[in-house]
């Protein structure tokens, strides 16, 4: 029967050896988050994944405050990130740089995220939105491509976090764990 590990077995990264570690080519894109747990758990997947960079936009809150940090654990000390104001603003610098845009959303051809394939030595954005209303259709306009998760039950939404996780996940197994 396998031993559970002890948090003091872990082997973890310093903040320092974080912030010199190779990013994974992926930056998060929050689109007018409401949820100050929601922000601080992707900040969590983002440092468990070193994620390049979280862009905060719109109304989306900001680090420091005790909500985000209550789920954060400390990863808004670790992993990169910046407000703006603009989301369509982030995505037309990130398309300058040859960043490729997929929202999340549900969308007419919409690409299932089981079929998405990464292309190799690119960077992509993966932008996700509001609880209520998703994406902002001009963000969604604008995106490169729209991934959807495949649901099977009658509420076909996720919480942003969860959705984050994963799409997060899926992009570390197709990039990162399958070479």
């Amino acid at each position: 029967m396998p031993r559970k590990l002890k948090n003091s077995e872990l082997i973890r990264k310093t903040d320092a050896e974080f912030k010199t570690s190779k990013k994974t080519p992926l930056i998060l894109i929050l689109d007018n988050i409401r949820s100050l747990n929601n922000i601080g758990s992707v900040f969590r997947t983002a440092d468990a994944f070193l994620i390049k960079k979280i862009y905060l936009c719109g109304i989306t809150a900001t680090p420091p405050h005790k909500d985000i940090q209550k789920t954060a654990l400390g990863a808004t000390q670790t992993v990169d990130w910046s407000y703006a104001e603009s989301t369509l603003e982030v995505i037309r610098k990130l398309k300058e740089n040859n960043v490729q845009i997929m929202s999340i959303e549900q969308a007419e051809n919409s690409v299932s995220l089981n079929e998405f394939k990464p292309e190799k030595d690119t960077t992509y954005a993966f932008v996700f939105g509001n609880e209520v209303k998703g994406v902002q259709q001009e963000v969604v306009d604008v995106s490169d491509a729209v991934l959807e998760i495949p649901q099977l039950g009658t509420k076909h939404s996720l919480n942003i976090s969860v959705t984050a996780g994963v799409c997060v996940w899926d992009f570390m197994s197709k990039t990162q764990f399958l070479k």
